[in-house]
């Protein structure tokens, strides 16, 4: 008799996971970068150790459930397998909590485990402040310990919430197509879970008898998430029917799809946009399609500097207004201290 059907699912999600991460794997070391100038034959010979992948852990149901899939399935092909939980300190007992997620994922057979307290700032808001310091400290745990890739427990609902965030913000097309399965330098970050609702996971945590901690914050009405999924997804569904978080899931990936086919278009146009000096021609600029003239727009603001997150469609558009709307416009003030103003045809984003 084999496993729950949750299990299996959240197996079966990990192992794909963990065959991609093999195949980039083995690609990396068909074409290597080059050696160190005088190394040593024998010692860029010997074989190196096989890859170690890291599950994101917090205690809840979604990153238990992958922790367990994980420690089934990488010795299954011959990878290491570990586990980092991150402290952020927002509550009393948080690092007595961390360490027993830490002991639970030993208890799991992963190896390496630590647990990782971080400082959170407040940039952003407190749910964004939060979620740049873990990731601060995920990535700081990778290159620590040298591993291929680091597992996290987003699901198809996760998903759903975050199409609708970005829905709510109105930044266009990319803010729409959610979390990719893969993302991060070099591919850090996989989800394996976003084809898999909550409730599997859930499940799998209970069939196999493993605790989960529910984090008081995500049933806080002060988080915007956290009324999205109490208040926001239930009432949508009681209008529209069952069906709308998967509905939502597709969307984001259908938009995922334009918006990597758009910026491609955008990286391709943007030399021919350009000047001798490497300055942005408007009449060239109004030239091109809307969508592809404000992702040139964009990249060119965050390359000057405005952080990425805080760059917003409404930002966007002023600076676009130089080029399609000209009417003798002063300066554009952008995040960042960014600055974007029209000279002599130019338009020119720099810092102020």
């Amino acid at each position: 008799m084999g496993p729950h059907p949750a299990v299996a699912a959240i197996r079966l999600a990990v192992r794909r996971a963990l065959h991609d991460i093999l195949n980039d794997h083995q690609t990396s070391r068909e074409h290597p970068g080059p050696q160190p100038s005088g190394a040593h034959p024998a010692l860029t010979a010997e074989r190196p150790p096989s890859p170690l992948v890291l599950v994101a852990c917090s205690g809840g149901a979604d990153s238990m459930a992958l922790a367990s899939a994980l420690a089934f399935e990488a010795p299954r092909l011959g990878l290491r397998a570990g586990g980092v939980t991150v402290d952020h300190g927002l509550q009393p007992g948080s690092d007595l909590r961390a360490d027993e997620v830490a002991l639970r994922l030993r208890g799991l057979g992963l190896d390496p485990v630590e647990s990782v307290a971080v400082t959170v700032g407040r940039e952003g808001g407190p749910e964004a402040a939060a979620r740049d310091a873990r990731y601060a400290a995920l990535d700081a745990a990778a290159e620590r310990h040298g591993a291929a890739a680091i597992l996290l427990g987003h699901t198809r609902d996760d998903q759903a919430e975050t199409v609708l965030l970005g829905l709510a913000r109105g930044s266009g097309t990319r803010s729409l197509s959610g979390m990719a399965a893969v993302s991060g330098a070099g591919g850090r970050y996989r989800r394996p879970f976003l084809q898999l609702d909550r409730q599997t996971a859930r499940k799998a945590c209970m069939v196999q008898s493993l605790p989960v901690w529910d984090d008081p914050h995500n049933a806080d009405p002060a988080y915007t998430r956290s009324r999205l999924r109490h208040e926001g997804l239930p009432a949508l569904e009681k209008a529209l029917g069952k069906g709308v978080v998967e509905a939502l899931a597709r969307t984001a990936q259908l938009s995922r799809d334009d918006a990597d086919a758009l910026d491609a278009w955008a990286r391709q146009a943007e030399a021919s946009v350009r000047d001798a000096a490497g300055l942005l021609e408007c009449a060239k600029l109004y030239a091109l399609p809307p969508a592809v003239r404000r992702r040139i727009l964009r990249r060119a603001a965050i390359e000057a500097g405005a952080p990425a997150g805080a760059l917003f469609a409404r930002h966007i558009e002023e600076v676009d207004r130089l080029i399609t709307g000209w009417r003798g416009q002063g300066v554009i003030n952008l995040p960042g201290k960014v600055v974007a103003q029209r000279q002599g045809g130019r338009l020119v984003i720099r810092q102020g």
